[in-house]
């Protein structure tokens, strides 16, 4: 079967990444997904098999024992990867947002000590902004950390959605610290949390409840995190300086954006290897109905939107790779990609008729998994927000 993404214009090395990270979902990830999913099942194997191909230091430089790629690469491993099962791509995302937020932001020592270890996968990254009475108002954190006698920091507050929330070991939490400043934003600081994995009371006041039942996206451990006078000391504060956080934070979601539109081209590519594949093997009125001209118009245009929301997801790779701010890129090509992979998925669905509606046919799980695509990282509204917003300021009058 051909390919709707090239590799064209990469280097031998992300080549090759790219050749194995394939085999790896072609031999390891698609033959179980579907049944781990409907299980709602931690694909543990799954993940020792990332390890071991070292893509949990993908972006970690060579320094730190990583490989010292892109942000361009990691991106084409991430299509890839929720090409097989998107929520595989999920364990990966927050670990590497935060292992990019300690590349970008953190001290000498906080690089040292985190850097190697999350390069390997021994310690795994968590990233947290979001509580259950904000959405998209960062602004309205509650969480707060208060300076105590000794220097150090007491924590409380409640956060939500934890994407890796049972199985980190680190977490990079966002809080307000109340320190004086004349913003909100310039009052928000970037802690770097450690805990056990699991469940329960996992540290000193963390405490991390049961998964958060999904509609899809299952397998990986979405939860909460409470914290109740959680003490940490100021060395945990990322990058040493407290009220920066916002700031970082911002910085990291664009990484985060680029890799949920990464995650959306791959599911669409996946669905229209479904499509297409099942559209030659069913026969309507005589002839497969790939012949008809409505499949086939609707074959053409699901191609043509994979390669468009993969060129998009490209173009703010390369930007970021450039040391440029790609804040509106990453929000367009999030955008772009999430409400493309919706509109494959559905034609997909739609080309399998009433098999699609069958837990046994692939494109249902897809189906479920695309809906989330629309809301992670930012809705296509705030997206429209970022970029409005931003056009406004280039083309002022």
């Amino acid at each position: 079967m051909g390919r709707l993404v090239s590799t064209e214009g990469l280097t031998e090395d992300q080549q090759e990444i790219l050749k194995l990270v394939r085999q790896f979902v072609e031999k390891e990830i698609i033959p179980v997904a579907t049944e781990l999913e409907h299980k709602d099942e931690y694909p543990t194997d799954i993940v020792e098999g990332l390890k071991e191909l070292g893509i949990f230091g993908l972006m970690i430089p060579e320094e730190f024992g990583g490989l010292g790629e892109s942000l361009l690469t990691y991106a084409l491993v991430v299509e890839e990867i929720a090409r097989g099962w998107m929520s595989v791509s999920g364990v990966i995302n927050t670990h590497f947002i935060v292992a990019y937020l300690l590349m970008q932001h953190g001290t000498d020592e906080q690089k040292a000590k985190y850097l190697p270890k999350m390069a390997t996968g021994e310690v795994r990254g968590a990233f947290s902004m979001s509580e259950p009475s904000l959405g998209s108002d960062v602004s309205a954190i509650s969480t707060k950390a208060t300076k105590t006698d000794d220097g150090g920091y007491e924590i409380t507050g409640q956060k939500m959605w934890l994407t890796n929330g049972g199985s980190s070991t680190l977490v990079a939490v966002l809080v307000k610290t109340d320190e004086g400043q004349d913003s909100v934003y310039k009052n928000m600081t970037t802690f770097l949390i450690e805990k056990e994995a699991g469940f329960g009371e996992t540290a000193q006041g963390i405490t991390i409840p049961g998964k958060i039942d999904k509609m899809g996206y299952k397998g990986i451990d979405t939860t909460e995190m409470i914290l109740e006078k959680h003490k940490t000391t100021a060395d945990q504060i990322l990058g040493g300086v407290p009220g920066k956080g916002f700031y970082q934070m911002m910085d990291g979601v664009e990484v985060g954006r680029v890799n949920v539109g990464a995650r959306a081209v791959g599911i669409a590519n996946r669905a229209f290897e479904l499509g297409v594949a099942y559209a030659q093997q069913r026969e309507t009125f005589g002839k497969p109905i790939a012949q008809h001209q409505a499949i086939l118009f609707r074959i053409a245009e699901m191609a043509t939107k994979v390669e468009t929301a993969h060129a998009m997801v490209v173009k703010a790779a390369r930007l970021k790779d450039a040391g440029k701010r790609n804040d509106v890129e990453a929000g367009m090509a999030k955008m772009i990609a999430s409400e493309y992979c919706n509109e494959v998925v559905q034609d997909s669905f739609r080309i399998h008729g009433g098999y699609g509606y069958s837990k046994e046919y692939e494109i249902e799980r897809l189906y479920r998994e695309a809906a989330f695509m629309l809301i992670g990282e930012g809705t296509s509204d705030i997206q429209k927000m970022i970029i409005g917003r931003a056009l406004l300021k280039e083309y002022k009058l």
